[in-house]
């Protein structure tokens, strides 16, 4: 009997180890993506990050698990990977976007989810980020027109966070927009673009998001750093 148990034993800690190091591989190809999406985006750097880290803190707001808000961290920067299919002349393109190549650029949500889907549950969530991160509350989004809780959760959380993050940082073809007036827009657009339940949530407390961003810029965190530390650790620094 004494045997069967230390075999049991053994079993448990080498299948424990064995899933470990499979669930480290998995962030590692995450990693190795966002960076990959980063070469070809110069804006994007540090702003895959703050979005995973805003993505979990609107999660756990909502009420999500911290299991699924941790996944939602990690697979969140993945929303624009897709991009990588996207020629340089549109995507680094300083003006307006003719309609032909704001067509080009659209196709990056369903690019994106190409390159990701996978059984792997991480895979399967940043998959489905990329696909409906661009769906609106009203179903005039892309790529499905998705309307309302069609839309998965994931989707409406990176949604809400990729705006406010988007439109608070420079971009090649404009200067950042004050926090205000951007919390404003989302005000604005409850019900339109955004699930609003999630953004009542964000607008109560934008001052969690805006202390997640400036200490993410203040210690210029890089994805890997998101395994490790989550957005209330970062809230919590100073």
């Amino acid at each position: 009997m004494l045997k069967i148990t230390e075999d049991l034993r053994q079993l448990y800690d080498e299948k424990k180890r064995a899933l470990h190091a499979l669930t480290h591989a998995h962030h590692e190809v995450l990693m190795k993506l966002a960076t990959a999406a980063e070469f070809r985006d110069d804006d994007t750097g540090v702003h895959i990050v703050r979005l995973g880290l805003m993505a979990e803190k609107l999660s756990l707001l909502y009420g999500e698990t911290v299991e699924f808000s941790f996944m939602i961290r990690l697979a969140a920067p993945m929303h624009d990977v897709g991009k990588i299919g996207i020629p340089d002349h549109i995507l680094k393109k300083p003006g307006q976007l003719t309609p032909d190549e704001r067509e080009q650029m659209n196709r990056h949500a369903e690019i994106g989810h190409q390159m990701l889907l996978s059984t792997v549950p991480l895979f399967e969530l940043a998959a489905s980020i990329a696909l409906t991160h661009h769906e609106k509350f009203d179903g005039s989004g892309y790529p499905a027109g998705l309307k309302g809780h069609a839309i998965p959760l994931e989707g409406r959380v990176v949604a809400l966070v990729d705006y406010f993050d988007a439109l608070t940082m420079d971009r090649c073809y404009r200067k950042a927009l004050d926090d205000e007036q951007v919390i404003d827009m989302i005000a604005a657009q409850k019900q339109r673009h955004f699930d609003p339940e999630l953004a009542e949530l964000f607008i109560d407390k934008v001052s969690s998001f805006i202390a997640l961003r400036e200490n993410t810029n203040a210690r210029s965190l890089m994805f890997k750093d998101l395994i490790h530390l989550s957005a209330d650790d970062l809230i919590g620094l100073r």
